[in-house]
């Protein structure tokens, strides 16, 4: 099983990664008790082999930014394609094949309040597209800056105290119109070094790091560790659509970020305004959770189940770093 491929070092460098996506090497192996090399070989490990990525994304809630769930029933012949073209747009940060392969489910970020082109004008204009949702994100409970417990089971809290971000990491920062070129580096790749971020912003070295440790002062800037959830024992994974009375909303959806099977939990617009993604060992074990954890909420009107088949995009962006056109 490709679970059995990791240790004890190479799951507590992903948990490091989730407390500080930037953490350096030499940090990280002191607290993992190994050398620095050590770390540097294992990340280029998990990189090749399991798809690791460190992308750093805009926080919604700080950022004035926007996502939105978009459900595409298509053609099976159809669905493929189309989510390999939408997986190469720049707005959207997850593309999956779900239902048997007749679903394409993607999150788009906008960059408002605005609805996104890509709802707009930009979806193709095809017959192979029978059905178009759109949930707009009110709020998240479980998810973007807050990982998937499963992924954070190694490190002790004495050992994550160590890697959490210097106080004295955190500067502030004014405002700038440069925010969007550091973003689109950062989710290309979020450990990218500050020569290679200065190329793609037009930056200065110095400035690059002070505006990094404003922004996540702030809380407008995130990491997020990109990686193949399978080497966590992960074979089932399935979006769960929930109606939840909406005076009960909250508790629930609460409730729920607590669950260990949950990576995601978000309330949103729709007939259903509560989502929720599960990842399981096995089908048993899904069937265990929504059986016995989830039909104990009474407050859970409606429930729909659509397993995940094959997941075409995630957070990261596969262009590499470009340098701002000169002037």
């Amino acid at each position: 099983m490709i679970y059995s491929m990791l240790d004890e070092v190479d799951r507590g460098l992903i948990h490091a990664l989730h407390i500080d996506g930037r953490a350096p090497f030499n940090r990280i192996g002191e607290v993992l008790g190994v050398s620095t090399q050590t770390v540097a070989r294992r990340y280029r490990r998990l990189r090749e082999e399991f798809g690791l990525r460190v992308v750093g994304r805009p926080d919604p809630g700080h950022t004035g930014t926007t996502q939105w769930l978009v459900r595409l029933t298509t053609t099976p012949s159809a669905s493929g394609q189309l989510a390999r073209a939408l997986a190469q747009r720049t707005d959207t940060s997850w593309v999956m094949l779900t239902s048997g392969g007749t679903e394409v489910f993607l999150i788009v970020d906008g960059p408002g309040f605005d609805a996104p082109a890509l709802l707009l004008h930009d979806l193709p204009r095809t017959s192979a597209i029978t059905g178009i949702s759109a949930h707009y994100v009110l709020h998240t409970y479980l998810g973007g800056p807050t990982a998937w417990p499963g992924r954070l089971a190694v490190l002790d809290s004495e050992q994550q105290r160590k890697l959490r971000p210097h106080e004295e990491d955190a500067t502030g920062r004014a405002g700038s119109d440069t925010d969007d070129l550091l973003f689109a580096a950062l989710r290309t790749d979020g450990r990218a070094g500050l020569a290679q971020l200065a190329e793609a912003t037009g930056l200065s070295q110095s400035t690059v790091a002070r505006h990094i440790s404003g922004l996540r002062a702030d809380g407008a800037l995130y990491f997020d560790v990109d990686v193949d959830d399978r080497v966590f024992g992960v074979t089932t994974r399935a979006m769960l659509w929930a109606s939840v009375a909406p005076g009960k909303l909250d508790g629930v959806a609460e409730a729920l970020a607590r669950h260990e099977e949950l990576a995601f939990v978000a309330a949103t617009t729709g007939s259903t305004n509560l989502i929720a993604e599960a990842l399981c060992p096995d089908p048993a074990s899904l069937h265990t959770y929504l059986t016995k954890k989830l039909g104990a909420f009474d407050a859970i009107g409606t429930l729909e189940t659509t397993p995940v088949l094959a997941t075409v995009k995630s957070t990261s962006q596969p262009p590499l770093l470009r340098p701002r056109p000169a002037r």
